[in-house]
């Protein structure tokens, strides 16, 4: 059986300013209009749909996990550090300011204009030593 996620709904109080986040950020095609959603193809085919969330209405935060190469995250990274973004080496938020070198990778979490946590790792989780 061969299964894979093809998309999932990303909550937001304004989807323009979130997918524009998104695909600036990681280099990305402009998100496309599909109904009432903003599309944000990534490779493989898979999508991040973003959709407003009235104002009065609270987001509950999601955590969503890139794996890109050494390249891409050099330049994620650059992106983060020249717009000042809070970001962290650790989920809590323990050691702002830094990376990890999980896996003997790099990692990185910060937020989304939404309030999501948004995690680029150049390894996989597990996939080398700490």
């Amino acid at each position: 059986m061969t299964i894979a996620l093809n998309h999932t709904i990303v909550a937001a109080h304004d989807k323009q300013k979130s997918a524009q986040f998104l695909t600036e950020l990681f280099g990305l095609p402009d998100a496309a209009p599909f109904g009432h959603f903003l599309v944000v193809v990534l490779e493989h085919g898979l999508s991040l749909d973003f959709a407003d969330v009235p104002a009065d209405e609270s987001i509950h935060p999601q955590h969503y996990a890139f794996l890109v190469t050494e390249d891409d995250f050099d330049a994620i990274y650059g992106k983060i550090s020249e717009r000042g973004l809070p970001h962290w080496a650790d989920p809590r938020g323990a050691r702002p300011g830094e990376i990890n070198h999980n896996d003997g990778g790099r990692g990185v979490y910060f937020r989304d204009p939404a309030g999501h946590y948004l995690e680029i790792i150049t390894r996989p989780y597990g996939s080398g030593t700490d």
